[in-house]
């Protein structure tokens, strides 16, 4: 009898562990995307920004930089002048926030914003997104050229199929 009571309340225990594992997991993916939103606002704000001036190359460097003065004094790290920079190539680079997944932090898309083909970065983002990958593991897929893979072997495909099929009429 009492071991089927601590198996019982071993699987209680368990229950309420997963449920508060969950709860917290989350929060994280919730606050996480909620920073992301931000990051993509900052973005949208430092462009309206610059378009607003007259040099607007010149104006670019010296706002990203006072930006990033003020907001590392204000709120501590993460705020470098190549952090800022991010944040506007972000908003430039996904100009629809709707587009964004909740399942990807900011280090997924701070790896997404150096795939200069906007096909091959929406492909990784909707892998990475669909196949829960990790940032290391996205790094691998893009470092690996993944997607190029993926293409010219589709291509390759009918080229070979084409080839076969003519040393077979010969």
């Amino acid at each position: 009898m009492i071991d089927k009571m601590e198996i019982a309340d071993n699987n209680f225990y368990n229950s309420i562990k997963n449920i508060l594992q969950n709860a917290r997991d989350n929060a994280y993916r919730s606050v996480n995307f909620i920073m992301v939103e931000a990051y993509w606002h900052i973005g949208q704000q430092i462009v309206e920004e610059e378009q607003r001036g007259k040099e607007r190359a010149e104006y670019g460097k010296a706002l990203i930089k006072e930006l990033s003065h003020k907001l590392t004094e204000d709120f501590g790290k993460g705020f470098s002048k190549r952090n800022i920079y991010n944040m506007k190539k972000f908003y430039l680079s996904f100009l629809n926030l709707q587009t964004l997944s909740a399942q990807l932090t900011w280090s997924h898309y701070v790896l997404l914003l150096r795939i200069e083909k906007r096909d091959a970065r929406e492909w990784y983002m909707q892998e990475s997104t669909k196949s829960n990958w990790s940032v290391r593991a996205m790094e691998r897929q893009i470092h690996s050229h993944y997607y190029e893979c993926l293409l010219s072997s589709r291509e390759k495909a009918p080229v070979e199929q084409k080839r076969h099929k003519r040393r077979q009429s010969l």
